[in-house]
C-alpha cells in the first residue's frame, strides 16, 4: 500500500489509493449490519468480531509438505539425464552384442571393444551414483524400493559386462548396452518425478510481504522513517491512509476502518477506534492513525499465523509412493528368483548356465518401464492440469484427492466473490427502487469506498443515468452526502438515522437477519429508500456444491464472518456444514477436527488466514486470485476464481490413479512374465528367454506405459463438462 497524503484523513480523499479488493465486504461509514452491537460512541461501525484476537499455537498433520531443494534436484537430474544419454550412444552403439542383436557390424580397430567398457564405467559410477547411494540408503533403512532394484541391476550389469568383456564370463553377459540404456532412463524417470516435485516455499516470504517496508516512528516532535525491525513496545508510529499497519499495536489517536481481511478473514473492513488493537499487516482504509506498539516480530499475530504454517508444513508426512511399493515386492521377487535359477541350474550340473541365467535375472529384473510408470504419469497430469487452470505443486496433493469425501470451503472471496455488491433496493414514500439508487450513486460518485463502487457500479449495471452532484463531503462515522440540483442527498448508516432523528425501514429488521449490509439513503433529511449489500455469491458456486454433492462429498463452509452471513451463504448453495466467526489460528483446529471424525479434508481458501488451515487440509487447494501466502501453503493452485475448477482436481486425481495403476501392471507384468522365463522354467519344453527377445519386451513394456499415459491428454476438465448432468 503506498502511504497517503500526510494530511488526508477522509477515506474519500483522492490522495491515496482505494484498499484491494480482494476480501472487501466493507462497513461503510456506520454501515448497519447482521452483527451490529453496542459500541462506545463515536465508532462508527459495527463488528462483532475479534477477528485479529489470540494466536495461540497449533501444529498438526498435514496430507502434504514442503520439499526444499527440489528445484536444486530437478536442476542436477536434468543435467545429469543429458550427460548420460551424451554418453549412452556411443556405449550402445559400439556393444557388440547390441551389433548383434540388430545385425550391423563394428569397425575392426583396437580401440572399439573398450568404448562400451570404458565410459559404460563411468557412466556407472557418475549417472548412477543417485541410485547407488539410494540404494545404500534403502538397505540402511530395512525398506527395499525402486533405487535398490535400480542399484541391483545396474550393479550385476557392470560386473557381468567386464567379466565378458575379460572373456572370463560368456558373450552372452556382455549388457553394456543394457546397463547405459537402463542408466539413462532411470533418470529420465526421475528428473520428471522431481520436476513433478518440485515446490516454491513462497508462503512464509509472502507473509513477511504483508508488512511494510518503512514504518513512521514518532520520535519527539518529529517523525522518522525507520524499519519495522527496528521498532520496539511501546514506540508510537503514524499509519497513513490506505497503509498497512507496521506492528501489533493499540489506537491512541484516530478511527479508521480496518481492512483485516489479509490476516481474519472478515469480509468487511471493521472500525477501530481509540483503545482499539490493530494487527501488524492490516491496512487503514479511510483514516490515519497514531498506534502505540504492543508487540513486535514473533510476537506479532502475523508471526503467529506464520509459524502454524511453519508448523503444520514441518509436521506432515509423506505418503509412501505407489512405484516404491511394487519396486520392493519386485526386489524381493527378483532376489529369490535369482537364488532359484542359481540353485536349480547348479542342482542339475550346468554351472556355466547358472551363472548366466541369474545374471540375466538380476539385470532383468529392473524394468525401463516402471522408473517411468508414475514420473510420465505425473508429468503428463500435472501438464494438462496447468492447461485446465489447475497448478499442482505437490504430487500427492493429486494423489490424494480422489480419496476426500469433505471439501471445505473458505466463503469471502471464494464461494463469494469477496467484494460488496447491491443485492436490494428498498423505496420509500414515492420514490421508485431506480430513484433511490440514482441519487445514491450520484452522491456516492466521489467516493473511492468499496461500498461506494458497489452503488455506483449497480446503477450503470441498470442503465441509470448519474447526475452531478456537489458540494461533497464525507464522514467515517455517518456516510456521504452530496448536493443534487437542489436536493441535499446522503447515504450512510445508523449514526446518519440518529442524528437526523429518522427511523430505518421496517424491510432492514429482516436485511440484518440475512446478515446484509444496510444504508439509507436521505434527501433533505427525510429518508427515501434502503440498500441492501452484500458479499455477492459467485454464480458458478452453487453448480460447485451441487456437483460435489452428486459426487458423494460433504460441503463445509468456514469463514470468519458472522454467524448470520454464514447461515445465508450456505442457505443460498445448500451447503452441509457451516463453521461462522472462526479466527484464524481456529481454521486448522476446524481442519483437524474433521480429520479426527475420520474425514479426507481438501480445504479451499484464498487468504492468509487460510495459511494454516490449507496446509493441516489432506489436500490444500489456493484459488489463485488469492494472496501469495495461500497458494505457498496449497499443494494445488487454481488458476481462475471459478469453485467448481475443484472438481477439475477431483477428475484429474482420480484419472491420474487409474493410470497409474494401469501403467504399474504393464510395467510389473512384464517382470512377472520374462524373469520366470528369463530364470529357465520352460527350459524342459526348450525355450529359455534370449536377452534378444527380453530387450524386445522391455521396449514394448516401455512403449506401451508412455503410450498410456498419454491417454491423459484426452481428459476433459472444463467446468462445464464436470458439472452438466450425467445421462
Amino acid at each position: 500500500m503506498t502511504p497517503g497524503h500526510p494530511h488526508s484523513y477522509s477515506h474519500d480523499s483522492r490522495t491515496h489509493p482505494a484498499p484491494p479488493a480482494h476480501d472487501h465486504e466493507a462497513h461503510h461509514h456506520g454501515a448497519l449490519a447482521s452483527d451490529t452491537a453496542a459500541e462506545p460512541a463515536g465508532h462508527g461501525d459495527h463488528s462483532g468480531h475479534s477477528g485479529h484476537a489470540a494466536h495461540a499455537e497449533h501444529a498438526g498433520h498435514s496430507g502434504h509438505a514442503g520439499h526444499s531443494g527440489h528445484g536444486d534436484h530437478v536442476a542436477q537430474f536434468r543435467r545429469l539425464f543429458w550427460i548420460m544419454l551424451a554418453l549412452a550412444v556411443p556405449v550402445v552403439a559400439f556393444n557388440s552384442m547390441f551389433a548383434s542383436l540388430l545385425g550391423y557390424g563394428l569397425p575392426d580397430l583396437a580401440w572399439v571393444p573398450w568404448v562400451s567398457p570404458v565410459l559404460g564405467t563411468l557412466m556407472y559410477v557418475w549417472g548412477g551414483r543417485p541410485f547407488l547411494t539410494g540404494g545404500l540408503a534403502e538397505i540402511r533403512d530395512r525398506k527395499p524400493g525402486m533405487m535398490l532394484l535400480i542399484a541391483l541391476a545396474i550393479t550385476v550389469a557392470l560386473l557381468s559386462s567386464w567379466g565378458a568383456s575379460l572373456h572370463l564370463l560368456s558373450h552372452e553377459l556382455d549388457f553394456w548396452w543394457e546397463l547405459a540404456l537402463l542408466i539413462a532412463i532411470m533418470l529420465l524417470g526421475h528428473w520428471l518425478e522431481m520436476r513433478s516435485l518440485a515446490q516454491t516455499s513462497s508462503a512464509l516470504d509472502s507473509l513477511a510481504a504483508l508488512l511494510p517496508d518503512e514504518a513512521e516512528r514518532v520520535e519527539g516532535e518529529q517523525i522518522a522513517t525507520v524499519s519495522p525491525e527496528d521498532l520496539r513496545v511501546g514506540d508510537v508510529v503514524v499509519v497513513r491512509p490506505g497503509a498497512s499497519v507496521p506492528a501489533d499495536g493499540r489506537i491512541i489517536d484516530g478511527a479508521a476502518s480496518m481492512d483485516e481481511s489479509m490476516v481474519t478473514g472478515e469480509s468487511r473492513p471493521v472500525r477501530r477506534g481509540t483503545g482499539a488493537a490493530v494487527v501488524a499487516g492490516t491496512v487503514a482504509t479511510d483514516s490515519g492513525l497514531r498506534v502505540e506498539v504492543t508487540a513486535t516480530g514473533d510476537e506479532t499475530a502475523l508471526a503467529g499465523i506464520r509459524k502454524l504454517v511453519s508448523d503444520a508444513q514441518a509436521s506432515s508426512s509423506r505418503a509412501q509412493r505407489i512405484a516404491d511399493t511394487a519396486a520392493g515386492w519386485l526386489f524381493w521377487f527378483a532376489l529369490g528368483s535369482a537364488a532359484v535359477t542359481a540353485l536349480v541350474w547348479s542342482l542339475l550340473g550346468m554351472p556355466d548356465s547358472a551363472v548366466v541365467r541369474t545374471i540375466t535375472v538380476l539385470v532383468i529384473a529392473c524394468p525401463h518401464a516402471l522408473g517411468l510408470a508414475i514420473p510420465l504419469v505425473v508429468s503428463i497430469a500435472t501438464e494438462r492440469a496447468a492447461r485446465a487452470g489447475v497448478l499442482v505443486k505437490d504430487r500427492l496433493a493429486l494423489e490424494s484427492m480422489r480419496t476426500v469425501d469433505a471439501v471445505l470451503f473458505d466463503k469471502t472471496g471464494t464461494l463469494t466473490r469477496g467484494e460488496p455488491t447491491v443485492t436490494g433496493v428498498e423505496p420509500a414514500g414515492a420514490r421508485t427502487a431506480d430513484e433511490v439508487l440514482a441519487l445514491a450513486a450520484a452522491a456516492e460518485a466521489d467516493s473511492e469506498h468499496p461500498l461506494a463502487k458497489a452503488i455506483v457500479g449497480a446503477a450503470e449495471h441498470r442503465g441509470l443515468g448519474l447526475a452531478s452532484a456537489r458540494d461533497f463531503t464525507s464522514s467515517p462515522a455517518e456516510g456521504v452526502s452530496a448536493r443534487i440540483e437542489d436536493t441535499l442527498v446522503a447515504v450512510g448508516g445508523p449514526h446518519l438515522l440518529e442524528r437526523h432523528g429518522t427511523a430505518e425501514l421496517p424491510v432492514a429488521e429482516q436485511w440484518r437477519d440475512e446478515g446484509a449490509i444496510i444504508l439509507h439513503v436521505l434527501a433533505d433529511g427525510e429518508v427515501i429508500g434502503a440498500l441492501r449489500l452484500a458479499d455477492e455469491i459467485r454464480p458458478e458456486s452453487r453448480a460447485a456444491v451441487d456437483a460435489l454433492h452428486a459426487a458423494g462429498s460433504e460441503v463445509v463452509m468456514i469463514t470468519g464472518d458472522a454467524e448470520a452471513v454464514a447461515r445465508t451463504v450456505a442457505g443460498q448453495l445448500g451447503i452441509d456444514r457451516v463453521f461462522a466467526g472462526v479466527r484464524p489460528e481456529d481454521k486448522a483446529a476446524t481442519v483437524a477436527s474433521l480429520q479426527e471424525e475420520g474425514r479426507k479434508v481438501a480445504m479451499v481458501g484464498d487468504g492468509v488466514n487460510d495459511a494454516p488451515a490449507l496446509a493441516q487440509a489432506d489436500v490444500g487447494i489456493a484459488i489463485g486470485a488469492g494472496t501469495d501466502v495461500a497458494i505457498g501453503s496449497a499443494g494445488v493452485i487454481l488458476a481462475s476464481s471459478d469453485p467448481r475448477a475443484v472438481l477439475s482436481v477431483f477428475a484429474l486425481s482420480r484419472a491420474t490413479f487409474r493410470k497409474m495403476k494401469q501403467n504399474l501392471w504393464w510395467a510389473a507384468g512384464y517382470n512377472l512374465i520374462s524373469v520366470p522365463l528369463a530364470a529357465g522354467v520352460l527350459a524342459p519344453v526348450g525355450f529359455v528367454l534370449p536377452m534378444s527377445v527380453g530387450a524386445i519386451l522391455m521396449s514394448a513394456s516401455t512403449v506401451v506405459v508412455a503410450l498410456n499415459a498419454q491417454l491423459l491428454r484426452r481428459l476433459d476438465l472444463s467446468p462445464e463438462a464436470l458439472t452438466s448432468p450425467r445421462p
